[in-house]
């Protein structure tokens, strides 16, 4: 970690103006990064709200062309700041949000979610959660002003989505939903007035999403389009947005075919380890029959999420890592909502809310393998998601906010991830066969999704021959790739359909962090040290991956 502290430059001032412009146009950005001061309020989702938030994006990219770079430290900050407002730009003319709607990263969810991450502990808290809560009918009509717009236009998403987060409204909107669920936890902090103003914004909130499913259900879904593919050149767009970097799509394509056969190969002789002469689905059901490596319940879940998490945090710090004391905190949580996935959220700026591991558990899922989710608390965790991205935070001293809490690809971030689950096999943390296992099956997953998003996006033809990829061909390619319970493999379809872009960007991220940590070994020579070209790396905060590999060119 660097500890020296440098004069705020012209290109600082910049990016901390843009932050604070952010902040003032999407509330929801503020509340990810710890910001408060907009916490009672939600971004506006309608056209005209776009139009102003597109503005801003232009007055900001000719203020950076306009201030000069002093170091190399503003020199990446143009580069990457610069990059993404002329990306924002170039998808703005491809009218991307008017088709903004999927089953993971849309408006949709983004209004939901925010509530997860507002702070719970008194009564001003509460006042504001009302005024937000209150906020909700606006969002939501916003939004489907902007989709309708999509419809006139003929720029709308696919119906397999519109039909999946119709589905999620819909729950959203009952009378046991989230909204009403959540302020009943306000328990002592209300007293009666505020109690009713928490009911009445929640019932209203509750109502929205259900207007927001009849939208989608009777107005989006009959306009909507049949084909999931988004083709090649809104996926390139997307492919650049989540990367940072432009990459061969067509090579990348092949690459993953080669890199899945390499995962399958690497699975095939570790189950042998396990049971001699198994077959990788036998050696996954005798670990399934094995109780001792399985959790019943949430409960149990987070609490062995929290003592491998603690574990590693300890260990790592004393022997491979310098860990700051502010990140030494890592708080594993069951998400609230049901819809699948394990995500991360960053720590605040002042680190009074913690850097955060949330597991949403579908509905009817009760057990878990520890064998197969080991390599998860990694990834999420240290010397994963939490690692590189409290660094970032901690380096107040060289990086400005907008370099601390919101620069960075998924490219960059998943990428590391990864990088970091192998790192850990190869410190020995995952010397048992059957972790191991676990650890190539998120990494087969990983690479069975290069080859799906880009195969489905682009209509490219199948690996089995049969003809071009479809959605349907997609859910059963994905089912005969992992171990995982159905539900949770249509959860991931869907999201990959629907979010064209963001699944490949883990394993090409971890091929380039790969790629980028032997070329540093060859010019170095025998004076590479790893941990030095970690601290390095990290430093840098969150960057595109064409940038991290500019600044470690040396």
């Amino acid at each position: 970690m660097a500890t020296a502290v440098r004069t705020p430059t012209d290109v600082d001032r910049v990016a901390e103006d843009w932050v604070d412009t952010i902040v003032g146009l999407n509330p929801i950005a503020g509340t990810y990064i710890g910001r408060t001061d907009h916490d009672h309020r939600l971004p506006d989702f309608s056209p005209d709200g776009h139009a102003a938030r597109i503005e801003a994006k232009r007055a900001a990219l000719a203020a950076l062309r306009a201030a000069s770079p002093a170091d190399d430290v503003d020199r990446i900050t143009v580069a990457d700041l610069g990059s993404e407002l002329d990306l924002d730009l170039e998808s703005d003319a491809a009218e991307l949000h008017l088709r903004d709607l999927n089953v993971i990263a849309s408006p949709a969810q983004d209004i939901r979610e925010v509530f997860d991450l507002m702070p719970t502990d008194g009564t001003p808290e509460w006042e504001r959660i009302a005024t937000r809560l209150g906020a909700v009918p606006g969002a939501i009509d916003g939004y489907i002003e902007t989709l309708r717009l999509g419809i006139r236009r003929g720029v709308v998403p696919a119906v397999r989505q519109v039909r999946e987060v119709a589905v999620q409204a819909r729950r959203h909107a009952r009378p046991d939903g989230f909204f009403p669920t959540f302020v009943a936890g306000a328990g002592e902090h209300t007293g009666e007035a505020l109690r009713g103003e928490l009911d009445r914004s929640a019932g209203a909130a509750a109502s929205a999403y259900e207007r927001l499913a009849d939208f989608l259900e009777r107005e989006l879904a009959p306009s909507a389009g049949d084909a999931d593919a988004v083709g090649r050149d809104v996926y390139a767009l997307e492919s650049r947005r989540f990367l940072g970097a432009v990459i061969d799509l067509d090579e990348t394509y092949e690459w993953g075919i080669e890199e899945l056969a390499r995962m399958v190969a690497e699975q095939e002789a570790i189950a042998r380890e396990i049971l001699p002469g198994v077959s990788v689905a036998e050696a996954v059901a005798h670990l399934e029959a094995d109780p001792s490596r399985k959790l019943v319940g949430t409960d149990a879940l987070q609490r062995w999420m929290q003592e491998t998490s603690d574990r590693a945090v300890a260990e790592l710090g004393a022997t491979q890592f310098d860990i700051p004391h502010e990140i030494r905190t890592l708080e594993c949580l069951i998400a609230p909502t049901q819809e699948g996935g394990i995500y991360y959220t960053g720590p605040s700026d002042d680190f009074s809310r913690p850097g955060r591991m949330w597991w949403s558990v579908p509905e009817g899922v009760t057990e878990f393998d520890t064998w197969r989710e080991k390599t998860t608390v990694y990834h999420e965790g240290v010397p994963g998601h939490h690692l590189q991205i409290g660094q970032a935070v901690v380096n107040r001293g060289l990086l400005n906010t907008w370099r601390r809490q919101l620069a960075g690809t998924s490219g960059h971030a998943e990428g590391w991830a990864l990088y970091a689950e192998r790192l850990m096999e190869e410190l020995g943390y995952l010397d048992d066969p059957a972790d191991r296992l676990g650890m190539l099956d998120g990494q087969r997953m990983r690479a069975a999704r290069v080859v799906l998003d880009i195969g489905v996006h682009l209509g490219k033809s199948r690996p089995d021959g049969q003809g071009a990829w479809t959605g349907e061909y997609a859910f059963e390619f994905m089912g005969a790739n992992v171990n995982m319970p159905p539900e949770f493999v249509r959860f991931e379809v869907h999201r990959y359909l629907g979010w064209p872009g963001q699944a490949p960007s883990y394993k090409v991220g971890q091929r380039i962090w790969e790629q980028l940590r032997e070329d540093v070994r060859r010019r170095e020579g025998d004076g590479f040290d790893i941990r030095s070209f970690h601290s390095r790396a990290l430093a840098l905060g969150g960057v595109g991956l064409d940038t991290l590999r500019r600044a470690l060119a040396g």
